[in-house]
């Protein structure tokens, strides 16, 4: 079995990091599974994947229950600084910030019925079990919780696209243009940062007008976040940001914005 779990160990880590949006925390629960695995007498699992589903889905599960609350920290998206036709294809199954953001506010049963059943198609009867729950109540968790992630920002335009208007949000904040950033702000976007949050295309655009000196100054990187548009940069060599943009209708109509240091310095390759 422990073969097993090697072989299916970049599928079992998709699945951790969608149920904690931690990197560092999914390695935790895989390594707690491993030694579950270990211990575990597997001689009549007649699937194995599956079974191996349902040990790293408990141990996240616990992990989720057992959280401390961490509010204001972003999750950890997927950050691709390369370009090539093949990066933009596996990008885009990667999970967008806007997502790991909304499911970070789902409470842990709910999380994991929809991470499960949606994302990786277990089926209801087989997540029933790991929460104590019947099918039926499983099957209504996860409908409250796809709900809210159909309600989170979505792009609707092809990254090229994506990148346009992204580049005329950074040149106008570099230009101090607040016209030109409302321009291309959706009128009920959305700037999250920590712990703070903006809303409207007005209030967006006066909070990043007043960033124009570190815009001018900065290092940018394009770069896929989490298989969106956004870009990192730095400010006198010094790792500075990501920001993550959901482009819809030619709009932006979220911006996500990572700065802690140390979670920069794991994420960005």
């Amino acid at each position: 079995m422990i073969a097993q779990f090697e072989q299916e160990r970049p599928r079992l880590r998709a699945i951790a990091h969608r149920m904690l949006g931690s990197f560092a925390e999914a390695d935790d629960a895989l390594q707690d599974a491993w030694l579950r695995v270990e211990k575990a007498d597997t001689a009549e699992v007649e699937n194995p994947a599956a079974w191996l589903t349902t040990v790293v889905g408990r141990v996240c599960l616990n992990m989720l229950r057992d959280r401390r609350e961490h509010a204001f920290e972003m999750p950890d998206p997927v950050i691709d600084t390369k370009e090539e036709p093949e990066h933009q294809a596996v990008a885009k199954d990667e999970v967008g910030l806007a997502m790991l953001v909304v499911l970070d506010t789902l409470k842990p049963d709910e999380r994991l019925a929809f991470v499960l059943h949606d994302m990786f198609a277990v089926p209801f009867d087989d997540i029933a079990p790991l929460i104590d729950k019947t099918t039926a109540t499983t099957r209504q968790l996860a409908s409250r919780a796809r709900k809210r992630v159909q309600d989170r920002p979505q792009p609707n335009v092809d990254l090229p696209k994506q990148r346009e208007v992204v580049n005329a949000f950074l040149k106008a904040s570099r230009e101090g243009d607040l016209e030109g950033l409302v321009s291309v702000l959706h009128p009920d976007v959305t700037l999250k940062a920590g712990a703070l949050e903006v809303i409207g295309g007005r209030t967006v655009a006066g909070r990043a007008s007043l960033f124009r000196k570190y815009a001018t100054s900065a290092q940018v990187q394009h770069v896929l976040i989490g298989g969106e548009a956004g870009f990192v940069t730095w400010v006198d060599g010094v790792l500075f940001s990501a920001m993550a943009f959901t482009v819809r209708d030619d709009k932006i109509l979220a911006i996500h914005v990572i700065q802690d240091k140390a979670q920069l310095a794991a994420l960005v390759p």
